[in-house]
């Protein structure tokens, strides 16, 4: 099944469920206002909701509407945690290359991951607000999944099954404050404004065969102003799948339903598939010309980031957005 949240109801949005071609939703009025009211119950509410799934893709729901991407919201508008990762290394052996520096060891056996923005959300057709083009604009087209309640110390395998919802994120980052910030030894901060979730976040099932070792095997395709830039393969140089981070993150606390869990930006060995970040193709860049030659972002800039099954169709809907100075 596919869920959305409109943006009606409160701060939190109200919960509908979407047809899988992405036209139609249904309020699940009775099961849950909210998607996170439905993650809090998830044993007792997705039994419900997934009725209500099948009701509407066969045609059958009452109070059906056209789905319009615009009134929608980020699917969570707010959530208790948004942990992120940087499970895909072709992408960290590329930025250390650049400046000279090997990948620690450890990078191979231990995730790297940081606690990320989660107070809100952008809807997936909000505009990208900075202050200024001079911080270094850039998209993150990522892969998050969402989990229910995850014991402490869950394994990977404990892990896995607490796994309920997937999705996309374009996690912006401020490029030009990273390094400052970074400095001081103590992570990210005014680096990392909110993020944007995708229009709908789908259950593992609903994925098929492209959800496989917890891992999303699938292009993710993102084009800026209209113009290709990249499709890196999500299943391909993963090195941790979800699981071992959901797992990562639980080792020494439990995690509250609702929790968001990113990949990273999708990166490739192969760097003809494009990038799914400028840092990173900036990165090619420099290691090919000497400097980078693609720019950060500038107001007025368009994005777009997508996930197509084998016919072209979308499947988490796509983030649309336009970079837009913050205003006087």
């Amino acid at each position: 099944m596919k869920l959305a949240s409109l943006k009606e109801g409160g701060r939190d949005g109200t919960l509908v469920v979407a047809s899988r071609d992405l036209t139609r939703a249904v309020r699940a009025s009775g099961i849950a206002t909210t998607l996170q009211a439905a993650l809090d119950d998830w044993s007792n509410t997705a039994p419900r909701l997934n009725a209500l799934s099948e009701d509407l893709n066969a045609g059958t729901a009452a109070g059906a509407f056209a789905l319009d991407m615009h009134a929608l919201a980020s699917p969570l508008p707010r959530a208790y945690e948004f942990v992120d990762g940087s499970a895909y290394l072709p992408h960290v052996e590329r930025v250390r290359r650049a400046r000279g520096a090997e990948v620690p060891a450890s990078f191979y056996t231990d995730p790297l991951m940081y606690q990320a923005t989660s107070a809100g959300f952008l809807a997936p057709r909000d505009p990208v607000v900075v202050p200024s083009e001079d911080v270094g604009i850039d998209l993150e087209a990522e892969v998050v999944v969402v989990t229910d309640d995850v014991p402490m110390a869950a394994t990977p395998a404990q892990a896995s099954e607490h796994i309920q919802l997937v999705g996309l994120v374009n996690d912006v980052s401020l490029r030009g404050l990273i390094p400052g910030e970074l400095a001081k030894g103590f992570g990210f901060l005014q680096s990392k404004p909110r993020s944007a979730l995708s229009p709908v976040l789908v259950t593992p099932d609903e994925l098929g065969d492209a959800w496989q070792g917890d891992k999303l095997h699938l292009p993710m395709r993102t084009w800026l102003n209209g113009q290709w830039f990249g499709e890196a393969e999500c299943g391909v140089d993963m090195q941790f799948s979800f699981a071992q981070l959901v797992a990562h993150v639980a080792r020494t606390r439990p995690l509250t339903a609702g929790t968001i869990i990113g990949s990273g930006t999708i990166a490739n060995q192969d760097t003809g598939k494009g990038a799914s970040c400028l840092a990173e193709q900036r990165t090619v860049e420099t290691l090919r010309d000497g400097q980078p030659s693609t720019p950060f972002l500038k107001f007025g800039d368009r994005l777009k980031i997508d996930v197509t099954d084998a016919a072209g169709a979308s499947i988490f809907g796509s983030i649309e957005q336009q970079v837009e100075p913050l205003a006087n």
